[in-house]
């Protein structure tokens, strides 16, 4: 866990000194880890919240054939130990009023949780590893998230995420129990 962390503050560190003259906002909070949304049967199974840390930068102008989507890199650090993940992606927003926007989500995600269990079935370690870790059949897991912004000032905003990991058997195959995560950020736009 702490290896995850420290590799996503190096990537967080080196993206923001390289790519200073592009990036538009940073965005921080606590995410509530795996929780029910559509399907129970495996949420709650790890416990902890997740500290959650964001950059989005400007939209490159090649994007704007497809509404000007902003470009993301995003870690997200498991306090218990269990699974936490990095991801990169593309962020659209849309205003719904002058303080409140919508923002919907693609991206590619790693991570550091459980694929399967690694013992055979029917073994009695094997039920109890499998009711304490989410089998997520992919080290990469496609991640949609879906957000709600307020704008408090120019800068300082709120918003709230809910976001889903899965492999949806397209970038694996067999588990694919996936993760659901709600939560509050705070986001600072750092604009020029």
């Amino acid at each position: 866990m702490y290896r995850t962390g420290l590799s996503l503050l190096a990537v967080f560190a080196m993206a923001g000194t390289a790519f200073a003259d592009i990036l538009d906002e940073a965005r921080i909070g606590v995410m509530q880890h795996n929780v029910c949304v559509t399907d129970c049967n495996n949420a709650d199974k790890e416990d902890g919240p997740n500290i959650s840390a964001e950059l989005v930068f400007s939209s490159p102008d090649f994007l704007s054939v497809v509404l000007a989507p902003r470009p993301y890199v995003m870690g997200s650090l498991n306090t218990s130990g269990n699974t936490s993940y990095g991801a990169a992606g593309l962020i659209w927003n849309f205003s719904l009023t002058e303080r409140l926007s919508f923002e919907p989500g693609v991206g590619y995600a790693l991570h550091d949780g459980a694929l399967h269990s690694p013992f055979p079935q029917g073994d009695p370690q094997g039920d109890a590893f499998t009711s304490n870790h989410v089998l997520l059949g992919s080290k990469d897991l496609f991640r949609t998230s879906l957000a709600l912004n307020y704008a408090i000032s120019d800068r300082w905003g709120a918003q709230a995420l809910y976001e889903h990991l899965s492999h949806g058997q397209i970038l694996g195959n067999g588990r694919n129990q996936g993760l659901d995560n709600v939560g509050l950020r705070v986001t600072y736009a750092l604009g020029n």
